[in-house]
């Protein structure tokens, strides 16, 4: 018998498709700066770069739903999150992350060996059976702030070390820490300890970025979270000053991210994570109706996966084209347009074709009647 759905949330699929856009937009200005097109004059500078160098804040920002989402799922599977079924917990999670993860292997595999310009791994210290065994591994994050950037391509894959290394050992935890409470304060304080594990790590750039750590506080973040509100059903107004200080929080981190830098240090990702759990428990307690026109938003909330393992290749191609153009700075910003389009789409081919059929087969197979 198939399993029913859980309901999804309209207004955290939206706040997840605005996280992926911000990483296809910071991955593309890092190429093609945004700022230095005939936008910047007319658009004011902050708002530029806004747009363009917070796709790390971003992946943050989905930590944090990240463990909200499967904390809530679990709670409404298993009643209590020491009631988890490690083998349906397992298996759920491989069915949805093998089969991208090792289709997206095997392609950057071969346009290594093909030589393609942006695919292959030439550092000193690096290999392709290197990049292979971390990534599968889980330590590719290691690997980057250990030795040295790898290629776009296999880049983006140092989140999913973070964040499928703390699912691991999350159902453990559950199991072993029998008591709600006990676990709420363990999370809290494993959260708050972000800002001083990015400060332990400022010696070395890549592993401060991404280490352990920091990413594994914030997706505690979003699990306590989903602890404190799960089955809450908070008044109107409570659950509109949630939605707006968490927005406001999330709006201000881009935007003045250097005056919260100047003032807190490395604490200004506590507003960045703490202001995504205020929106994320503002949206649970009273989802709403889905806003017209936001369907594209959400769908690529749904799609967020998908489109996150598979952006470098349109990032490149557009790049290509851009500099087979003639490397025009500034109209740089027409080869934003398709960039949203093709990821889109590649997504969702990835979805539709891949992805969503190997998901329902290997759960099938995994988790029977």
């Amino acid at each position: 018998m198939r399993e029913a759905a859980l309901p999804r949330n309209p207004g955290i699929d939206a706040l997840r498709g605005i996280s992926i856009v911000f990483v296809l937009l910071h991955h593309l200005a890092l190429r093609i700066p945004l700022r230095d097109t005939a936008l910047g004059d007319f658009l004011p500078r902050r708002v530029l770069n806004a747009l363009s160098y917070n796709g790390y804040e971003a992946v943050f920002v989905f930590f944090v739903v990240s463990g909200f989402l499967i904390a809530s799922h679990s709670l409404r599977r298993w009643g209590e999150l020491r009631n988890i079924d490690l083998r349906a917990f397992y298996a759920r999670r491989a069915a949805r992350i093998l089969p991208c993860l090792l289709l997206l292997l095997a392609v950057l595999s071969a346009l290594h060996l093909l030589g393609v310009p942006n695919y292959v791994i030439d550092r000193d210290g690096q290999s392709l059976h290197g990049a292979l065994f971390s990534a599968l591994g889980l330590y590719l994050n290691w690997y980057e702030g250990h030795i040295d950037w790898l290629p776009g391509g296999w880049d983006v894959l140092w989140s999913l070390s973070i964040e499928e290394a703390f699912y691991l050992g999350f159902p453990l935890v559950c199991l072993l820490v029998r008591r709600r409470g006990v676990l709420m304060v363990l999370l809290g304080v494993f959260a708050l300890t972000l800002p001083a594990s990015r400060a332990a790590l400022a010696g070395n750039e890549i592993w401060q970025e991404k280490a352990y750590l920091p990413g594994m506080a914030a997706i505690a973040a979003g699990v306590l979270t989903a602890l404190l509100v799960v089955d809450w059903k908070a008044p109107a107004r409570t659950a509109w000053l949630l939605r707006f200080a968490g927005g406001a929080g999330l709006l201000a981190v881009p935007l003045y991210g250097r005056e919260l830098w100047a003032s807190f240090g490395n604490g200004y990702m506590l507003v960045l994570t703490g202001s995504t759990a205020m929106l994320l428990a503002g949206l649970q307690a009273q989802a709403g109706a889905p806003m017209r026109g936001l369907r594209w938003l959400r769908g690529f909330g749904r799609l967020s996966y998908e489109i996150y393992l598979s952006h470098m290749f349109v990032v490149f191609a557009l790049v290509g084209s851009y500099k087979h153009a003639g490397s025009d700075l500034r109209t740089g910003f027409w080869w934003y347009l398709p960039l949203l389009a093709l990821c889109g789409l590649l997504g969702w081919l990835a979805a539709r074709c891949f992805s969503g059929p190997c998901e329902r087969t290997l759960r099938q197979r995994w988790l029977p009647d």
